[in-house]
This record gives C-alpha cells, structure tokens and sequence, in this order.
C-alpha cells in the first residue's frame, strides 16, 4: 500500500478493582494513579481487587478522588453479559466530580465466579449488601452512621434492575438512578402471557449457555422454550427477582431512564416503577431517552450529566442543583444532512404525566374479519429485531421509521380518517376488540401503524407490539389491549391502523393452526399528554459565527502557512534509522485526559523484522495510524528516516503497508492486479520493482490466474506484495496472519524473513504469539497506550525477573492470590504449566522458594520461562 493512497480499517474494544472488610474478605489488589497532565481534570486513584463475598470470588475496582477526605459513594452495576469494564469511564468520571466509585463483575460475569441468578435476592442482590458493607469500612466514603455509608447505585439494563432491587432490601442505599431495565422481569418476558422467545435466547447466549444460570432458571427457560407457554412455576421464579416485589421498600430518590426504542423493556416498565416508588412518598424523575436495547441514540453524555446532577442533590445535598424536569422526552427532529445523524430535542413536563394523560377518541373503521394462526406459527410477522441495535435499523428507530412486516391472511386491520392536525401520541393507546378462536385460546400481537397519505407507506413507532393471550377465546371474548407506549407524532392527512396478527417473530406463537375471529368493540384511545411542551429549537450556529468567519478563515491559513514552514528539518544523525518515536501521545476524540497512546517512545533499526505486541486498546492501531500520517499526534513525533511524519510527508514513499485484505478485481489476475494499482499511484514503472515483489510473495505461476480463484493465503499473499510493491525500506503489517491456515501462516513467515534478509525493516502487529515469536527478531510490547517493554525476542522471553513455577498438583484461586500478595511479587498468574510469577526489583527466587514451601505450594521446579505467551502474559497484568 502506497501511503500516499492511504486505506485503514478502523478497530476493536480492563480488568480489577476494590477490597474487602467484615465478612467480604481481600484476595488480590493492585493499586493505580490515572495519570494527567497539569491542565487535565484532577486525577483518580484506582484499586483492583477480587472479594471472597457469599462463597463466590466478586471482581471489584474502586475508584477514588485525589482530593483528602471521606466523600458519598456511588455502586455502578453493568449490563447483562457485561462486566464492570463497561462502566470504568463513568467511574472515573463521577470520582473526578467527588465521589468513591466502586464497580463490580456480577456472578457469572467477567472475573467473578458463580451462576447467573438474574439479580437473586439471595445471590446477586445480598453480594451488593456485602459491597455497600465494606464500603462502609473505607477512610474514603462519607457516613450517616456506623456502618452505614452515603451511597447511590446506577448502571443499566442489568445493572439498573440490581439497584432497584438493592434500594428495596437494604435501606443504607440513598438514592438511585436506573436505566433501560425492568421492574417486573416476568411482565418483560412473558408479556400477558406470551414468551418474549428471541429475547430469552439472547439472553442465554449472552451468559454463556444455560449451564452459566442458576439450576433452576435453566430448567425452567428450556421448559418455557419447549413448550412455548410460560407456567405460573417460571412466573414466580421470575417476579421474586423483580424490582415489582419489594416495589413498596422503596423509598429513596430514584431517576428513572428508559429508552423508547426498546421491544425488550419498553416504556411500561418505567411508568410502573414510577406510579410505585411514587406511593412510597420519594421524589421519582422519569426520562424517555431515544434508544434502547434495539438501538438508537443512548444519549450516554447528556444521561451521565443528569444522573452526575441527581446525586449531586441526594448524595451531596446540594440543594442548590438542578436535577431536570420531573418528565422528559427525547423528539427527532429531523436529521443532520452532515451525517444522517437524527436531531433531539428535548420535550418536558413538570409533572409525570404517566401513559394515559390526556385521551383522545379516534374513530376506526372495519368490518368482522377472519384470519389464521398458520401451522407451526410460520412465516412470522416481523416487528422489531431483537440483538441487532448495532445495525442501521437503529437510527431508523430513533428517527420513528423502520421496518414491520405482516402476512395477508394473517392479521386483521382497522383504520382512522385522514388526522385532521398534527397527533402527538405520548403514552400508550388502549382499544377493545372482541376475540373468538377455532380453538380454546388465541395469541395476537396488536400494533399501531403511522400510515401515509394514499396508505403507500406505513411506520411502526419504535418498532413495538403488545402480545396478549386471550384465554377461552372459543366462545368468543371482548378484551382491552393496551398498545406499547411510544412518543410519535401522527402528522396532519396521515391515518391511524390498529393491526391485530397471528404470530411475531419476536415471540412463542401456538403451533397449532386455528382461525381468529376479531371485530370492534370501540374507539381507539390515545393519550396526548397536553403538559408535555417541547422546547424551542436553539438558533442556528451560523447565525453566531458568520460574521466572524472570514477573519477565522484568514487567520487559519495565515497559521497553517508559518506551520508548513516550520516544519521539523530532518534529522541527519536518524538518515539511516528507519523508525524513531519520541514521547508519542494521543488522546481519545473529545476527551482532555483519555490517552490511546501516551509517551511512547521506541526504536526500529535496519534488518529488524519488529512485534508490535499489546491487548485489545492498548494503542497497537492507533500508533500504526500516526506512523502512516493517517492521524496526528498530540504530541511527541515519528522519525522515518530522520525525517519527521506529516500527512503527505514525501519520505512515506518509502513506507509500505498492509492494514486489511486488499479489494483486488476478481476477474483480472494476480499480476495485473498488481499493475492497475501501481498504474494509480502515478509513479513510474520501472519504480515497481514488480518481479522482486512477487519472488519475495512466492506466488509463482498463480500470478497469472485470475483472483477469484485464490484462496484465503494466496490472497493475503498478494496484498503483501502490493505493499512491497517499490520495495519500500519500512513496511507495515497489520495482522497479515488473519484468517490463514497453520501453512499459510508458515509461508507468511517466510515472507515477512526473506523481505527484512536484504536489510530492510518490518514492522508487525499481530494477535499470533508463537507466530511473532518465530518471526521477529524484537518486540515491542504496549498496554494502555504506554510502553511496557521493548528488544531483542529473546532477551525478552529469557528476561530474568520472570520465573516459572512447576507445580505437583493444581492450587486453587486463593491461593494463588495469596502468591501475588507476598513481598517482592509484581504478579502470579496460573497457567497450564504452572505459576508464572514476575519478581518485583527487591524479589529473588531464593526467597520466593521460602515463601511458597511456607504457604505449602506443591512446588516441582523453579527456573526462566521461556515463552512469548508467558512473557507477555506478565508484561500486561493477565489483561489480554
């Protein structure tokens, strides 16, 4: 790749915290300072830790302020099928503004062992008892009495549900903000009787399996699974682990989110929540985000302010903060032609107006109509797509479009006039139908569609549907659906269609076919919500920096013309060394003290084919980026040649990469392949050094085959000699060992020693350690964005403050813990072949002997490891 044509893939996505007291006892800690610089925000000490609570091991981290003294402690549970990674930057966030943060790993969930019991009263919720009681032990974390700290929860999906469960039976928790979860799990997935199927599943694979769950929630999800009805047995199960069953214990401020476009915990959820917390006498906020658990904007920024503000009033006392409206809505607007974003804004009321505030009678017209449950409930309608909130579907939901699809045969319809003005529908329609099955009950799924002017296109708000099971619907039955609560506005000349089908993709449909009898027995209900005002659209930008434009213009190009003359002149004591890097940093996009890469320094010299090494997010991408001038630094810089790296900088023509497999036409061959992209880059031919190239790929006579019928490793081959194409003194590869088979992966090798054997330079990253370590001659290993380590393979493999442990039989965890926990370890970790433990400065193996015949380690062998994985296992912590 000829960086001056730059391409680059974009990529992927921390581990331990806390301590423990009274009955929660310490098993490992490790502490950390968040480095800033003297700008930045002030910085924030961190502890990692796993606590021995209720017979299992809790991964914990604690985050504190810098400043002295005891300050209100927030508990932040993640998602279902998360860990307490996913919330470290909210973490870190809210003891930046003042308050002990502690996180955690629910059971069956990151490091921390267990079963998934759904937020168990006897598990999960009495494990968050045992954190708020070591917290209570902490100098850091205020209290309002012994053993009783200043502490609010928070945290999402799963980890909302958990606070409010924890507000219910542990009365020392003082106010609470939850967000997209649910107050009565057996209403989510067995709405009115119907199994929420696609969600369920999700939810099993997201754990793990079935085996990952408690027993008893196993058998009863494969028997709900099997038979497709839920039975009273998994009802109970599942409301005894549900905010809804200590809803009246609740009695301390509670900020509740949730999000609209969400078919797994919709609106309702919420309003019930609130209407109970509320008869409780505490102060209840209710906000309607955008998205959901289908997708849509999260509006994770402004959310993390509000919850920031709530307990800044309840934890802090600050009497003086604005928590935000009582009810608060998110609206489209329209969408951003810059980025197809949707535009919120925000709608509110001082009030909560609930789902049934202001009702208004819509006329619908139909006759009786006939439709089937069809065999084996197959082909389904399809209303939302659960698991897929990642997609594009997601912004069509947060926009109030989407896609919704019914069979004809299969559903039955209803229909308004024309709306006559702009409709906004806030709340949830109600309607009633009578009902009359072939057989003894019936399964519908009712929903309201937006329909345009000529019925040409129909909208399903927020993609929703309410199931219901009309039980002893063969002699015939009048019932009252109340349709999902949405926020969606029915424009002027558009008409309302209530839609009542058979069968949904989302949920258990009876297998048997019968035949579905359904008339009007009414009005359509929907709710207006007339409290509700939204606010005024703010100016446009432009009406503010117009008049300033031209002197900011002028004055950039003034800056950017003095910029271009100061460049950096080369370096002529570095014209030989291929790659010098200097105190390299890089923040993460709109953050002041997040770092990709943070004063990174190493260097690469003539021959040497070098690893670049490192977990997940430890900067391995970003640093190949700023190497190409595809981004720039924020401060430090690369040398390539003693010449310093700007987009466009000449000396990148002597830098060739391969960040992804090359799109080559599939109909021309190999080599002429070759020619077209080199032809591209405008240079001259005879600059190509083709023939070199391909006797270093090794593809020999496929060269003149056309692409298609390559495979994966003669694919990937061709790429590289894309990349070698001029025979560039730095070349770059980017997990060039993707997708190939162990042979494949050996020729790779070969290429990579045969191009560095003529004194040029390689440099790649990959996830293959055995392969880095047969190929390299030198690593660079990197976490977090900084340098761990950096030389020669082997005096890394062999480096002498890393020793292998071989042991007699299997220790167990504790064990282990109490290894890293002895004076003069950096850290133990156990592996197949024993302990790999990293000595501190002051550590030596003589002691460590002592150490662990004292702790009665069955100790076998102890000398140097000898393996990259082991070593870069050390390096990192065990983080990878």
């Amino acid at each position: 790749m000829d960086l001056r044509l730059p391409r680059l893939r974009e990529l992927r996505r921390l581990r331990r915290l806390g301590a423990a007291a009274a009955a929660v006892a310490v098993l490992a800690g490790a502490g950390t300072w968040t480095a800033v610089a003297d700008d930045d925000p002030p910085p924030v000490h961190s502890t990692n830790r796993i606590m021995a609570v209720n017979g299992v091991h809790i991964d914990t981290s604690y985050f504190t302020p810098s400043a002295a003294g005891r300050h209100p402690a927030v508990l932040l549970g993640h998602g279902f099928g998360g860990s307490k990674d996913d919330v470290r930057q909210q973490a870190e966030d809210l003891a930046r503004d003042g308050y002990a943060v502690l996180t955690w790993s629910a059971r069956g969930f990151g490091k921390s062992t267990g079963k998934v019991g759904l937020n168990d009263p006897g598990a999960e919720v009495a494990d968050v008892s045992k954190l708020i009681d070591w917290l209570a032990e902490q100098p850091t974390v205020q209290l309002d009495k012994t053993g009783d700290p200043r502490v609010g929860m928070a945290g999402a999906s799963y980890g909302g549900a958990i606070s409010l469960l924890a507000a219910g039976y542990d009365d020392r928790v003082d106010a609470i903000a939850p967000a997209i979860t649910y107050w009565d799990l057996s209403e989510a997935l067995f709405p009115n009787g119907v199994f929420k199927k696609l969600w369920a599943g999700i939810f099993v694979n997201q754990a793990g399996g079935c085996d990952k769950f408690e027993t008893q929630i196993c058998e009863m999800y494969e028997r709900v699974a099997e038979s497709g009805t839920p039975d009273a047995q998994a009802e109970k199960l599942l409301e005894e682990r549900s905010p809804s069953a200590v809803g009246d214990k609740i009695k301390v401020p509670t900020l509740l989110i949730q999000g609209q476009t969400d078919s797994l915990f919709p609106l309702g959820q919420a309003d019930a929540a609130a209407k109970a917390i509320r008869a409780g006498g505490a102060p209840v906020d209710v906000d309607w985000i955008a998205g959901g658990h289908d997708g849509g904007d999260l509006e994770t920024s402004r959310v993390q302010s509000r919850v920031r503000s709530w307990f800044d009033r309840y934890l802090k006392d600050d009497k003086a903060t604005d928590t935000g409206p009582a009810f608060r809505v998110t609206r489209t607007g329209g969408v951003d032609s810059t980025d197809g974003a949707a535009q919120l804004r925000g709608a509110s009321d001082d009030t909560y107006p609930g789902l049934e505030s202001g009702q208004k009678s819509i006329a619908l017209t139909g006759n009786t109509q006939r439709f089937a449950n069809p065999a084996g409930a197959s082909p389904p309608a399809v209303s939302a797509l659960p698991g897929l909130g990642g997609s594009g579907l997601s912004q069509l939901a947060s926009l109030g479009a989407g896609v919704a699809l019914d069979f004809p045969g299969q559903y039955a319809r209803f229909e308004s006039a024309p709306v006559t003005d702009d409709l906004r529908i806030t709340g949830a329609p109600t309607a009633t139908v009578h009902v009359k099955s072939t057989g003894d009950d019936a399964v519908l799924f009712a929903k309201v569609y937006d329909v345009g002017p000529g019925g040409t296109q129909q909208v399903l708000p927020s993609q929703l549907v309410s199931p219901l099971r009309v039980e002893g619907a063969k002699a015939g039955k009048d019932v009252t659906i109340t349709l999902p609560a949405v926020d969606h506005e029915i424009q002027k000349g558009h008409r309302l269609r209530l839609v009542l089908a058979s069968t949904d993709l989302g949920y258990a449909s009876p297998a048997t076919p019968a035949t579905y009898t359904v008339s009007l027995k009414g009005d359509l209900k929907v709710p207006t919500a007339p409290g509700v005002k939204t606010a005024a659209a703010p100016l446009p930008a432009w009406v503010w920096w117009l008049p300033l434009a031209g002197a900011v213009v002028a004055l950039a190009l003034l800056l950017t013309g003095r910029r271009r003359t100061a460049t950096p002149a080369p370096d002529p004591e570095l014209a030989e060394v291929p790659l010098q890097i200097t105190d390299l940093s890089k923040r993460y996009a709109k953050s002041a003290d997040r770092y990709a890469v943070r004063d990174l320094s190493f260097r690469v010299d003539k021959g040497q084919v070098l690893g670049l090494l490192g977990p997940n997010g430890a900067g391995k991408t970003t640093t190949l980026r700023m190497l190409m001038g595809l981004i720039k630094p924020d401060g430090g810089e690369i040398r390539v040649f003693g010449h310093a790296i700007r987009p466009g900088a000449p000396v990148l023509s002597r830098v060739g990469a391969f960040v992804e497999g090359a799109g080559f036409l599939p109909h021309l061959s190999g080599r002429e392949n070759l020619e077209l992209y080199w032809q591209a880059t405008g240079r001259p031919a005879e600059d190509a050094h083709l023939d070199e190239a391909l006797e270093i790929a090794g593809l020999g006579d496929a060269l003149a085959r056309a692409v298609r019928t390559y495979s994966q490793g003669m694919r990937q081959r061709l790429a590289i000699a894309q990349a070698m194409l001029g025979l560039p003194d730095l070349l770059i590869l980017d997990e060039p060992t993707n997708g190939l088979d162990p042979p494949q992966i050996r020729e790779m090798r070969e290429v990579m020693i045969r191009y560095a054997a003529a004194g040029r330079t390689v440099i790649v990253s990959s996830h293959l350690l055995a392969e880095v370590e047969q190929s390299c001659t030198h690593l660079v290993v990197m976490d977090r964005g900084r340098l761990v380590q950096a030389g020669p393979v082997a005096e890394i493999i062999g480096s002498g403050d890393t020793l292998l442990v071989g042991l007699a039989d299997e220790i167990a965890d504790p064990l282990v813990d109490k290894v890293a926990a002895l004076p003069g370890i950096a850290s133990a970790i156990s592996t197949d072949d024993g302990l790999l433990i990293r000595l501190e400065a002051d550590g030596s193996a003589q002691r460590l002997v002592a150490e662990l015949v004292r702790l009665e380690v069955p100790v076998r062998s102890v000398g140097p490891h000898r393996r990259l994985e082991d070593a870069f296992l050390t390096l990192i912590g065990g983080s990878a």
